[in-house]
């Protein structure tokens, strides 16, 4: 099914939640960066018309969706709930995750969770718990950690330090293995069939 440009921007700006660059929506969606601003202007012109609770800021190849500055008051007050309030189970489960298997790229987080974890993270980031350094691999992305100030309050200096991290981390990096290995045997399997099948 042909998808629609600008709907799939908004989609794609939306579940981000962070600035995309116009190279890396033009490759998503399949257009050229020209297309993909043309849209971008378009929807940044639709939302300050509109006078919704949405805006789009588009600065030189970077694009974000942001709430509408006369809505900061009540955003504020959400965000001061959620920092003052109790973790989540989708806080507690990401912070879990990041604490005995980071430093990790949010791609990577919701690979391991199956769901969109844009919003925990910033929530966590906000409360001061994570931490966005440089991505050595991938200068487009960020990785997360736990802050020092979040482990220096759990009385350690530093992840490794945390109970149990290196009986948890290897047994979840075996089963990375043993999932990795049994998806690499059925593609060979399914390689070794189709040759079969070619050759007779």
């Amino acid at each position: 099914m042909e998808i629609d440009i600008k709907s799939g921007l908004e989609s794609l700006l939306f579940v981000s939640g962070e600035p995309m660059s116009l190279g890396k929506l033009a490759k998503v969606l399949g257009e050229g960066e020209n297309v993909i601003k043309e849209k971008a202007e378009e929807l940044l012109t639709e939302y300050h018309d509109r006078k919704g609770g949405l805006r789009l800021i588009i600065e030189g190849d970077k694009i974000q969706m942001v709430t509408a500055g006369e809505n900061a008051e009540a955003v504020e007050k959400l965000l001061k709930i959620d920092v003052e309030g109790d973790l989540s189970r989708s806080a507690l489960e990401t912070i879990s995750i990041i604490a005995y298997r980071g430093p990790l790229s949010r791609s990577e987080i919701e690979e391991i969770r199956g769901v969109n974890t844009s919003f925990t993270l910033r929530q966590l980031a906000i409360r001061g718990l994570v931490e966005k350094i440089d991505n050595p691999n991938d200068a487009r992305a960020y990785l997360y950690r736990l802050s020092l100030d979040f482990l220096r309050s759990l009385g350690v200096e530093k992840a490794e330090d945390l109970p149990r991290y290196q009986e948890l981390r290897e047994r979840e990096l075996v089963s990375e293995r043993i999932i990795r290995d049994a998806e690499e045997t059925d593609a060979e399997t399914e390689k070794t069939g189709e040759t079969a099948e070619a050759e007779n």
